[in-house]
């Protein structure tokens, strides 16, 4: 029998690891799913590369939303608190998770930021993970949806450049669309190569900026919402029979 090498045996040992750390995540996710449920709160996963827009979507989702429903964030960064600060000013709970240099957020950090926040008064608690379309794939943070984010000024040809972050999505939201004119991309391409890769995605195209597609956008979290809500009063009803 042919006896591997160092770096093999090396190799091997830390896919072990990975898959270790991976399944415990997963672990945890599910706890923080249960959470979730537990309240009716409506848990969305912001992933995209830096600088896509994530922040700004959050700003107008809020302003349009904040007077019927209510909205928490956990902002995933590397350093500082900027990202929070700002969604502070728009009058709703914000927590900054600092990562210190890790690449994504794990569920663990989800887990130990979520008793800092008053889930009994969130309806929807939105996660900005940090800004990276390739490690935060893998990792399972207990939400409902996971949104990714690409912007016009990228390119449109991210989907298949990552395609286990698409694989993993639910909702795909084409951003800076007011930049269209000036820049070149395709939105039926970027939606027809993520639907390629995962025909279960929903597409959306919208300007935080402008306001295009907000209000579609908008309409969707409160339809999400409501399903969430009536599932689980359905849940209950079933349980006292």
């Amino acid at each position: 029998m042919k006896k591997l090498s160092n770096k093999a045996v090396g190799t091997l040992k830390a896919h072990d690891v990975s898959l270790s750390l991976l399944k415990a995540n997963d672990l945890v996710a599910e706890m923080i799913r249960d959470k979730m449920a537990e309240r009716n709160i409506l848990l969305l996963n912001l992933v995209s590369s830096p600088g896509s827009g994530k922040t700004s979507l959050l700003e107008e989702t809020i302003k349009r939303l904040k007077n019927f429903i209510t909205i928490g964030v956990l902002e995933g960064d590397l350093e500082t608190e900027r990202d929070a600060d700002r969604i502070r000013k728009q009058g709703v709970p914000a927590l900054q998770i600092v990562t210190g240099g890790t690449c994504h957020l794990e569920a663990q950090m989800i887990h130990q930021a979520l008793p800092k926040m008053d889930l009994d008064n969130i309806d929807i608690l939105f996660i900005e993970n940090v800004g990276n379309l390739v490690c935060p794939a893998s990792y399972d943070l207990g939400e409902d949806i996971r949104v990714t984010l690409i912007s016009c000024t990228e390119g449109d040809d991210k989907p298949k450049k990552y395609p286990s972050m698409f694989l993993t999505t639910d909702v795909m939201l084409i951003t800076k669309t007011d930049l269209l004119p000036y820049v070149p991309f395709s939105i039926e391409t970027v939606t027809n190569e993520a639907l390629e890769i995962n025909n279960m995605i929903k597409p959306f195209s919208l300007s935080s900026l402008n306001g295009d597609g907000m209000n579609v956008w908008c309409e969707f979290l409160l339809d999400q919402l409501k399903q969430k809500t009536e599932k689980k009063l359905v849940s209950a009803y079933h349980g006292t029979v």
